[in-house]
């Protein structure tokens, strides 16, 4: 079989690697690979797949649907592994082996790729995401592979800060977001492992739970950080509404109060990812995102 890569994955490859690299020429040889080692059968790439590895669907020798899932070390597929074993299956999909025997390969138990909890209506949606996180939120392990949440936001607001000097547009919500930073890391109230990129399409409908949470990014830290993300969820619907503004706050005080998290770190950790991600967008040319995500974060 053919492993050609998604035009997502290539697309967003080129956004995080813009001089390029040679892991997409790499990636049929080494799904090629992959495969016979650990005798498998291929049904197909999922399409249209993630944007930071290649996902593709398999049966085990025995027959067992699984995932196979490929990355390059900059998505810190390894750091994903070490995650979903410390989880072991809670809350997340599971491992079908670990350790692997080749880095950046993860063979993952089947979920059901084409039903995330964004099928669902927004409320039940955001329901059923939240109690998905929650189970996620536990002490991270001794001597952790994982970044923090203040080695992670420093490398962002370095980032911002470069795109603020040659764009000062974006330079007033940069200051605010930047000083919300400060103040939020003064006093972490938690250290715990998060998922680091939480939203309603990586929460999957499964058969041990109905709903499992995939493709972490984790980070250690408080839980208000992990939340943020699922704060601005389908933010193209919350712009769109006359009344976008004040659902984000009844938004985010109602997931505050849901998942035991202050209202006030919430609301200032979703300004820091907000401004972020809205300033990369802006710097990698997607200005429309970007657009969306500024005067979302402007709202807060």
């Amino acid at each position: 079989m053919a492993f050609e890569p998604p035009q997502r994955l290539v697309r967003a490859l080129g956004e995080t690697a813009p001089d390029g690299d040679d892991w997409l020429e790499k990636l049929p040889e080494a799904a090629r690979r992959a495969v016979a080692l650990r005798e498998l059968t291929v049904e197909r790439v999922q399409l249209p797949g993630g944007r930071s590895s290649l996902v593709v669907l398999v049966r085990t020798a025995d027959g067992t649907p699984a995932v196979l899932k490929l990355a390059p070390g900059r998505a810190r597929p390894e750091a994903e592994r070490a995650a979903l074993a410390h989880w072991g299956g809670r809350g997340a999909v599971q491992l079908l082996e670990t350790p692997s025997s080749a880095e950046g390969v993860l063979l993952l138990e089947r979920l059901h790729p084409d039903v995330s909890v964004r099928s669902l209506p927004e409320a039940k949606a955001l329901l059923e995401a939240a109690g998905t996180l929650r189970r996620l939120w536990v002490e991270a392990p001794a001597g952790f592979p994982f970044e923090t949440v203040a080695e992670r936001t420093g490398r962002q607001a370095e980032a911002m800060l470069a795109r603020a000097r040659v764009d000062p547009d974006v330079a007033p919500l940069v200051d605010t977001a930047l000083a919300a930073r400060e103040e939020l890391l003064a006093a972490p109230p938690e250290h715990l492992l998060l998922h680091g990129t939480f939203r309603q399409s990586k929460v999957l409908a499964g058969e041990r739970m109905p709903w499992l949470a995939v493709g972490p990014d984790p980070v250690v830290g408080e839980g208000a950080f992990d939340l943020a993300r699922l704060v601005r969820d389908r933010v193209e619907d919350l712009i769109a509404q006359p009344s976008g503004a004040a659902t984000t706050r009844r938004r985010v005080k109602r997931l505050a109060e849901s998942l035991e998290v202050d209202q006030d770190r919430l609301r200032g950790w979703t300004l820091f990812r907000a401004v972020e991600s809205g300033v990369r967008a802006g710097r990698v040319g997607r200005p429309r995102d970007a657009e969306l995500l500024l005067e979302f974060a402007g709202w807060l």
